[in-house]
């Protein structure tokens, strides 16, 4: 199983590692990125302790986190596969941006790489996205990068005591690709 990709844009998907501890404080510096973590990530502590979970999951085969990796060799992103159920070759793709990132077509084409890894390195079958309904960025992402919507799941989260109805989309391995030239990162 690879543990780094390259995307037909350019950008590097590859495991975390102890020495991108500043990026992914750096990036949960960001209001907006503390929903994105069970545990807050407001040190370099805690910043060590969340990549030790992606590390750990990996190599318990339950979760294949990737940070991505620009050009430049800076790290814009995670992109992971995870809540894996080897039975029925499902799991659940997941994924942020640094501000710098976002807008630029990073994730999308970040997402396309990991599914791809995913069906062929990991043996998926099914990969399955959800995003609160009024994040209208994650669904522009889930569509451009193959994946169907397939429901509503109904105040599935909450964040701040306020419950959020989640859209829910899938990409089967047999599923045509994507076309990857129809959005691709755009320089920053």
């Amino acid at each position: 199983m690879r543990t780094s990709v390259r995307s037909g844009a350019g950008l590097v998907l590859r495991r975390w590692g102890a020495a991108d501890a500043a990026a992914v404080r750096g990036a949960f510096d960001e209001p907006q990125m503390r929903q994105q973590s069970r545990e807050p990530v407001e040190c370099d502590a805690s910043a060590a302790r969340w990549i030790e979970d992606r590390v750990r999951e990996w190599d318990e085969g339950s979760g294949f986190a990737f940070a991505v990796v620009d050009r430049d060799g800076g790290v814009v992103g995670n992109m992971a596969v995870g809540s894996v159920n080897r039975a029925h070759r499902v799991g659940w793709v997941s994924y942020w941006t640094t501000a710098a990132a976002r807008g630029r077509g990073v994730a999308a084409e970040a997402c396309r790489t990991v599914s791809e890894w995913a069906f062929r390195d990991a043996e998926l079958f099914r990969l399955e996205i959800g995003h609160r309904t009024n994040n209208t960025a994650s669904c522009r992402v889930a569509l451009a990068a193959g994946y169907a919507v397939e429901g509503w799941q109904r105040q599935k989260l909450e964040y701040d005591g306020v419950r959020h109805d989640v859209e829910l989309h899938a990409r089967l391995a047999t599923d045509a690709a994507p076309s990857a030239t129809h959005r691709r990162p755009r320089p920053a």
